[in-house]
């Protein structure tokens, strides 16, 4: 018996020798951290041990095991430090993330050895022993004062954290112990948390050469995980390798926040070298994107001669839709605008007839996507009597905006947005200067909130905004369906 328990107590002090031992030894070897999670794991283990602080960051591309690996570190801590003692907080960026990571590590812990023995309290502290991890909300109405750290900070997601909120509410927590602090994310935009930690350490790793910045972009996760590199493949192809998501996400590369949504590269893959049209060609597939402006209603008629730009205009691109790329399972159409029509000083009555006879009449338009914000909601309620399912509104708010901005620029990088060859018309021209004009900023935070406009209010960017309403057809099945023009 005796011989026994000491060869129990052999097993488990080579299991808490190593995290490399304890992960498989605990979780078997479908729970086995991956190289590249293991190395980032065991080096601050190796801190937390020394007890001298310092700070680490880790950046995974997307889905590839970030919080499995904070898990299982904090799983380890806890073992380790359960007969001495010692805090963990983890620190997100909403309560509803802390959760998550919070039910990641309880999950970890109901393995054969922990299972009986942690507890959880308060809703956020979960404990082993006299050891405990607690998670916290870095949201600016939280009230996360007062925790210490000894063992470990982190900071998940700290690109979406508010550096100010940081500074002042949880660096502190580790000042008094000098705890080991960790900065967990994907970069963004240089203005972020972590973008700035990023900067400070890798300073500090030219001066003395050691390591603390731990990175696993897309393609060495896919050595890894080859089905996992055929997924993102598959991302890229979708949005484009310039796409904001993709360099972030998965390539790990920090964007300019702000400046011009569309610099050169960009209008370069958005012109195509078709012709305007003025009538639709036989079996293809058609839409309209209408954007509205306010205009009178006292019948006077359309200002067709007016220049672009004079005053807010109510435009109407047209384009022509062809289902083709096969992609995450579903089929993601092309789009060639084939003509654009703008009206200015139209009445609400002039609209509704025109767009309706472009819609039904002119190119017998599958769909007809409309601006239905403000003015153009009543506009948009008339036309959804006469083209029912056919027409789509659009509400625009400062979340969806942001999302049709990152669906049109995933349709252009991918090349499946194409504008027709330069024709020396006014509208053209207009068009690609609100193009070259947009500005954009990318606000922290969860959700990555897309702002983007044309500043100058005597371009305006009307064009802009009638053309980008083609994100919204991204959404719709085209493949199930192969009638042409209206039913």
């Amino acid at each position: 018996m005796e011989q026994k328990l000491q060869r129990q107590h052999a097993a488990l002090r080579q299991l808490y020798t190593d995290l490399g031992v304890f992960s498989p030894g605990l979780f078997g070897a479908a729970g086995q951290l991956r190289s590249y999670q293991l190395e980032a794991a065991q080096a601050i283990v190796a801190a937390v041990r020394q007890g001298q602080g310092g700070q680490f960051a880790l950046l995974f591309s997307r889905q590839a095991g970030k919080d499995e690996t904070l898990a299982q570190l904090e799983t380890f801590l806890l073992n380790l430090y359960q007969k001495r003692g010692g805090e963990i907080i983890v620190a997100a960026p909403t309560q509803r993330q802390a959760n998550l990571s919070r039910d990641r590590l309880i999950a970890r812990l109901q393995n054969s050895l922990n299972g009986p023995y942690y507890s959880t309290a308060d809703g956020y502290r979960i404990t082993l022993g006299r050891a405990n991890a607690r998670f916290l909300s870095a949201a600016p109405t939280a009230n996360p004062r007062g925790e210490t750290a000894n063992l470990l900070l982190v900071a998940n997601e700290a690109q979406d954290i508010i550096p100010a909120r940081w500074d002042a509410v949880f660096d502190p927590m580790a000042a008094s112990t000098n705890a080991v602090t960790l900065f967990c994310g994907t970069p963004w935009t240089s203005r972020t948390l972590l973008a700035r930690q990023l900067r400070h350490l890798r300073q500090l790793e030219q001066q003395d050469g050691l390591r603390r910045v731990f990175e696993a972009d897309w393609q060495r996760v896919a050595a890894s995980n080859p089905l996992y590199g055929e997924r993102v493949r598959a991302r890229i192809a979708q949005f484009g390798p310039d796409h904001p998501f993709v360099r972030t996400e998965y390539c790990l590369q920090e964007i300019d926040g702000e400046g011009g949504l569309f610099p050169t590269w960009r209008r370069q893959l958005m012109q195509g070298s078709h012709s305007r049209q003025s009538q639709p060609e036989t079996g293809s597939v058609y839409c309209l994107l209408v954007d509205v402006a306010g205009g009178p209603e006292d019948g006077r008629n359309l200002d067709e001669d007016a220049a672009p730009g004079q005053r807010d205009s109510t435009v109407v691109t047209v384009v022509e839709v062809a289902a083709g790329q096969e992609l995450l399972s579903h089929t993601l159409p092309t789009y060639k605008v084939v003509q654009r029509y703008v009206w200015t000083g139209a009445g609400q009555t002039q609209l509704y007839g025109r767009v309706l006879a472009l819609a039904r009449e002119t190119w017998q338009a599958r769909y007809v996507v409309i601006d239905a914000t403000g003015i153009g909601a009543g506009l948009a309620a008339f036309l959804g009597r006469a083209l029912n399912r056919r027409l789509i509104p659009y509400n625009f708010n400062s979340v969806s905006k942001s999302e049709l901005g990152w669906g049109w620029l995933a349709a252009i990088d991918s090349g499946r947005y194409l504008e027709y060859a330069p024709d020396g018309a006014a509208d053209t021209d207009w068009f690609w200067r609100q193009v070259a004009a947009c500005e954009y900023e990318v606000r922290n935070g969860p959700g990555r909130l897309l702002r983007w406009s044309v500043p100058d209010a005597k371009l305006h960017d009307d064009l802009l905004i009638s053309a980008g309403l083609v994100a919204a057809l991204d959404g719709l099945d085209w493949a199930s369906r192969s009638a042409v023009g209206l039913e």
